[in-house]
C-alpha cells in the first residue's frame, strides 16, 4: 500500500511554510508522496477572488518541482461548489484503493475538525497528521497523529498583504513563484515593483 499525504489548501499563493509542513509530515510519517490539493471553494472561509485558478495551479507546480515526492492534485477543480474533504476522500479511496491516505492539517484546523462535514465518516477514510502551528491547542476527540515542525508562522494572507504594499517577500516564497508574480502581476503588483 502506497501512503500518501494530501494537504489541501488555496495556495494563493504557495509558501515555505507550506512546503515545510509536507516535508515535516511526508518525514515523520514515512509517507511515499504528498499530494497539494487546491480548494476550488473552500467550506470554512472566503478564497480570495486574486488569481485564476490556472495561475494558482502554476503556482504550486513551480513550488514543488524541485521534490519528486510532491504533486499537485486538481480532483477538487472537477465539482462545484464547496469544497468538502469526505467527499474528496471518498472519490479518492474508490479512485486509488492501494492507496492509504493521511490528512494533513495545521493546528487551526484541529480545533475545528468538529465542525467538518460528515466528519464520523471521514475519520474512517483518512488518518489525519496534525501539524503544531504557533497559538493554537494540539487536543482533539477524534485520533490525529501529531508531528512536530519548527515554528514559521507564514499565511498565503500576509503574503498577500505584503505584496499589495509592495514589500519584500523574499524567503517567504520559492523564487519560481515570485518570479511569476511579478511577470504576471497578481496581487496588484505592478510592472516595476521589486519582489526580493
Amino acid at each position: 500500500m502506497k501512503k500518501i499525504g494530501i494537504l489541501g489548501g488555496t495556495f494563493d499563493p504557495p509558501h515555505y511554510g507550506h512546503l515545510l509542513m509536507a516535508n515535516e509530515a511526508l518525514a515523520a510519517m514515512d509517507l511515499d508522496e504528498v499530494w497539494f490539493m487546491p480548494n476550488q471553494e473552500p467550506p470554512h472561509k472566503k478564497k480570495p477572488e486574486s488569481v485564476k485558478n490556472e495561475e494558482r495551479l502554476k503556482m504550486l507546480e513551480l513550488a514543488l518541482e524541485d521534490n519528486e515526492q510532491f504533486r499537485a492534485e486538481t480532483i477538487e477543480w472537477q465539482r462545484q461548489g464547496p469544497s468538502f474533504t469526505f467527499d474528496t476522500m471518498k472519490i479518492l479511496t474508490s479512485n486509488f484503493p492501494d492507496h492509504d491516505f493521511f490528512f494533513i492539517i495545521g493546528a487551526d484546523m484541529i480545533e475545528y475538525l468538529p465542525k467538518w462535514y460528515k466528519i464520523e465518516e471521514l475519520i474512517r477514510l483518512v488518518t489525519f497528521i496534525g501539524v503544531n502551528r504557533p497559538n493554537y491547542r494540539h487536543e482533539s476527540m477524534y485520533p490525529i497523529e501529531f508531528v512536530e515542525m519548527p515554528s514559521m508562522d507564514i499565511s498565503s494572507s500576509l503574503i498577500r498583504e505584503r505584496l499589495k504594499k509592495g514589500s519584500s517577500v523574499r524567503y517567504l516564497l520559492p523564487d519560481d513563484v515570485i518570479r511569476f508574480i511579478k511577470e504576471n502581476h497578481l496581487y496588484g503588483t505592478g510592472s516595476s515593483i521589486e519582489l526580493s
